[in-house]
């Protein structure tokens, strides 16, 4: 598995921002206020929470300002480097070739007008399985159908199939994401001085079947112009600046069926995405709880990967799953968080990184902290939904009122021990009505 923190974050900055001219005129995009603070601040912290510690920022317009603020990251704990487009536009792809010098074997590159609050541990892990199938490169792509631009990506399932922004037809439902990663080697080809933009290199990997792909389901936002700029900075006040009940909510057997396991004999998690199945009623009672106004987080944990019972790559293919079809019925997750860890490692186990004690696996409440990390949320007016009592245990830990899931039998009592769930319901949707 990849450490965040050994590997380089590339950031393009070095654009005019000429739809923004009444921003840019004196400022470079990535600095513009947005709630009181640079627009670049926010997914600089959200890198840095995943545990990145090296940048090399490309800079152009306004390149001293940038500089002058960020430093050498010191104050923040982290690295930053700078490379420098000239006078010459060079394009994404020719500002990327004029820092060869200063980039890793591997790295990730982002645009510093874009907020893109994905998963960076699932892109990890999918470019190193990539590599390991012959990949050179990963593109995050979105299930756009025209919504925010022109789609552009051809997805059969999880394989990206092609990519073309300049030749766009009916069966692109996806749109690049804009966070990729890519071999350093790629760019050698290209002269030091020379223009090209970026997407050439990612449509020809498409063409090869050299570049892999990871789904994601929450929308970016971008700040290329007034509008946008508004939109975001509605999106950070109500996520940053205004307290929101939240309820979190475990997955299996909440959200959809367990299953039959033929390998060991017994009703276990799915673990393989053609197992997953609803449970009656999830999707109105979601939609119930997000028309009460509440932020909606699955916490879940999954060691099947860590147990040898299928490998992360599924898992994370599950979770997707999950998340695209409920956004199809109008229900947006506002985010997962999943502990795949278990403390053992068991003779079936291949993945061995997965194997650690952790604070995120229920009854641990690392999930629920981590959520609060990232949200600004009202936890007294928060619960905690699930049907075990690591979930009950893991809820009350941090203050939430817990709703049960089915039956509380004497078993059960004596494994909660003084702790009492708040409220005992049925299914989700009963538990959806309780909650105020």
């Amino acid at each position: 598995m990849m450490n965040p923190a050994d590997v380089q974050v590339v950031v393009l900055m070095g654009g005019l921002g000429t739809r923004l001219k009444n921003y840019t005129k004196d400022c470079p995009k990535s600095l513009v206020e947005v709630c009181g603070r640079p627009f670049f601040d926010y997914q600089l912290e959200l890198l840095m929470a995943w545990g990145f510690r090296k940048f090399l920022f490309l800079i152009g317009y306004r390149a001293d300002m940038i500089e002058e603020y960020y430093g050498d990251g010191s104050s923040c704990g982290i690295s930053i480097r700078y490379s420098y487009d000239g006078e010459k536009l060079l394009g994404t792809g020719g500002a990327v070739r004029r820092a060869y010098d200063s980039l890793e074997d591997d790295f990730l590159l982002i645009y510093g007008d874009s907020f893109m609050d994905i998963d960076y541990s699932e892109m990890l892990y999918r470019y190193r399985k990539g590599k390991e199938a012959g990949a050179e490169a990963l593109m995050s792509v979105l299930r756009n159908n025209d919504r925010f631009d022109k789609s552009n990506v051809v997805m059969d399932g999880s394989r990206l199939v092609l990519y073309d922004k300049n030749n766009t037809t009916p069966d692109m439902e996806y749109i690049d994401y804009g966070a990729c990663m890519y071999e350093k080697s790629l760019f050698a080809p290209y002269g030091e001085d020379e223009a090209f933009d970026i997407a050439g290199i990612q449509h020809e990997l498409s063409v090869k079947g050299k570049i892999t792909a990871m789904v994601v389901t929450k929308r970016f936002y971008e700040i290329g112009s007034p509008a946008s700029l508004s939109e975001f900075s509605r999106y950070v006040t109500k996520r940053y600046s205004e307290d929101h009940p939240a309820v979190f909510v475990d997955r299996d057997g909440v959200v959809n069926e367990i299953v039959w396991n033929d390998d060991i004999e017994q009703l276990d998690s799915p673990m393989k995405v053609s197992q997953f199945v609803f449970l009656p009623d999830v999707v109105e009672a979601l939609r119930m709880l997000k028309e009460k106004g509440y932020y909606i987080f699955i916490v879940t944990n999954q060691p099947g990967a860590a147990k040898g019972k299928t490998d992360l790559e599924t898992l994370y293919d599950i979770n997707t799953y999950m998340l695209d079809a409920l956004a199809a019925e109008g229900v947006e997750i506002d985010d997962l968080f999943m502990c795949p860890h278990y403390p053992k490692e068991l003779a079936r186990t291949k993945e061995k990184f997965l194997i650690k004690q952790c604070s995120c696996r229920k009854p641990e409440p690392g999930l629920i902290y981590r959520a609060m990390r990232k949200y600004s949320i009202d936890m007294s007016a928060s619960y905690m939904i699930g049907d075990s009592c690591s979930d009950v245990t893991a809820g009350a830990s941090v203050g939430l009122q817990t709703i049960f899931i089915g039956d509380l039998k004497c078993d059960l009592c004596k494994k909660l021990g003084s702790i009492t769930p708040t409220y005992i319901a049925k299914d989700l949707f009963e538990a959806a009505s309780i909650v105020r």
